[in-house]
């Protein structure tokens, strides 16, 4: 019995200890089930925040990376720059200068022409009727004074000729009979009116012969010793054949234009004055012409300002002498004057190079780091050489001055890139 009792005790035991352990365990996952939703999610979110730290921090670090290779870089040129370095501004033969004031002085401009220097051209004709037998010059051609321009055969010169040669004979004649007869008178022979008498013959066949030759240098013509006929135009002093009317076999009578010479080793620059500026151009005015087809300038002063106003045109002609060793100032060339005035000063100015025109505004191209920026300027007076900046620039400034016309092309085609 003792036996049966202890079994049936230690059964009781286990199903005690089994029953514990259940509900232990329900007692835990009923626990469990009753944490608060917010601590669950807190959990997520923080885990997410670790994720999201870890992308950002990879973010972070791909920034930076491409910041310390950016560095490497020089900053890109902001819109508008033409980029240029130095050794490129220097290449191009650009050069940069720095606004500043400067003493302008004011200009007058007026149109102007040049001419031939009318106090050294000769309109030449012969002075004689005749046929043209030869014309050895050509248009254009250089020639000195005393060359023949052509050979004119004339029966005028042939008569003259004869008439100084029969003077001459008188003249020998009348020289001869002259001693004869003072001889005579001084042997008590001959009377002294006979002397007298061949005297008077004698300065009378002199006064023939030098008639005849100056009838002969009127019309430019010498004794001559063999053709009497033949008569040589000549040049009258240095200078070009600028005109030729005249060919062989041609008849020409003695008021016949046949050549123009000029000395174009000088000539004029004809200005014309309107009537208002008339009391700025005064002779010996300091006055600069500047060719209007080519880069051509020279300077000199006022020679002449005409008495007279136009009727049609309403101005003067003013001149100034030019001096032309090299021909390169043609008559009939068109030039624009300058005439120099008082100076001003004024508070910023930049040389005439430097103004270039983008569209319909003045721009100056100041220089920067990267190269050059159009900025766009009002000007005001000028004198040729400097330009007032009213508006736009300061003092101190630097821009490109000669050359600035290589920047505006250099812009031209950045333009053009950006726009296709």
């Amino acid at each position: 019995m003792n036996q049966t009792t202890n079994t049936a005790l230690g059964r009781k035991q286990l199903i005690a200890i089994v029953l514990v352990l259940l509900l232990g365990g329900a007692g835990a996952a009923a626990i469990l089930g009753a944490r608060p939703a917010s601590e669950a999610g807190h959990g997520h979110d923080e885990a997410k925040g670790h994720a999201d730290a870890e992308h950002h921090g990879e973010e972070k670090d791909g920034h930076d990376h491409d910041h310390a290779e950016g560095g490497e870089h020089h900053e890109e040129p902001a819109e508008g720059t033409v980029a240029m370095t130095a050794e490129q501004i220097k290449a191009a033969g650009i050069a940069v200068e720095t606004a500043g004031p400067a003493a302008l002085r004011a200009t007058l401009r007026l149109p102007g022409e040049i001419g031939f220097n009318e106090d050294r051209t000769a309109h030449v004709v012969p002075r004689v009727t005749g046929v043209v037998e030869a014309v050895p010059v050509a248009l254009g051609q250089a020639v000195r004074k005393g060359q023949v321009l052509a050979v004119i055969g004339s029966s005028a010169v042939s008569e003259l000729r004869a008439e100084l040669q029969a003077a001459t004979t008188r003249l020998q004649l009348a020289r001869s009979t002259h001693e004869r007869e003072k001889a005579l008178w001084e042997q008590k022979i001959s009377p002294q009116q006979d002397v007298l008498q061949a005297e008077a013959a004698l300065r009378e066949a002199e006064i023939a012969v030098n008639n005849a030759r100056q009838k002969l240098q009127a019309v430019g013509a010498g004794p001559g010793t063999g053709n009497l006929n033949r008569f040589e135009l000549r040049a009258p002093f240095d200078g070009t054949v600028v005109e030729k009317h005249i060919s062989l076999g041609e008849q020409v009578r003695e008021d016949t234009q046949v050549f123009t010479l000029s000395d174009l080793r000088t000539v004029w620059a004809r200005i014309d004055v309107p009537a208002r500026d008339l009391p700025r151009v005064r002779v010996g005015e300091q006055i600069r012409i500047r060719a209007s087809a080519f880069d051509q300038v020279a300077s000199g002063r006022v020679a002449y300002v005409g008495s007279l106003i136009g009727e049609q045109t309403r101005t003067a002609q003013a001149r100034m002498v030019v001096d032309n060793p090299k021909a390169l100032w043609r008559p009939g060339l068109f030039v624009d004057v300058e005439v120099s005035g008082d100076e001003t000063p004024v508070p910023v100015a930049v040389a005439a190079d430097a103004i270039q025109t983008v569209g319909n505004q003045s721009v100056v191209f100041v220089r920067t780091e990267a190269g050059f920026v159009a900025r766009p300027v009002s000007t005001g007076r000028a004198d040729g050489a400097r330009v007032e900046v009213v508006k736009g620039l300061s003092a101190g400034d630097r821009y490109a001055a000669a050359g600035s016309f290589v920047v505006k092309s250099e812009a031209g085609k950045a333009s053009a890139t950006h726009s296709h």
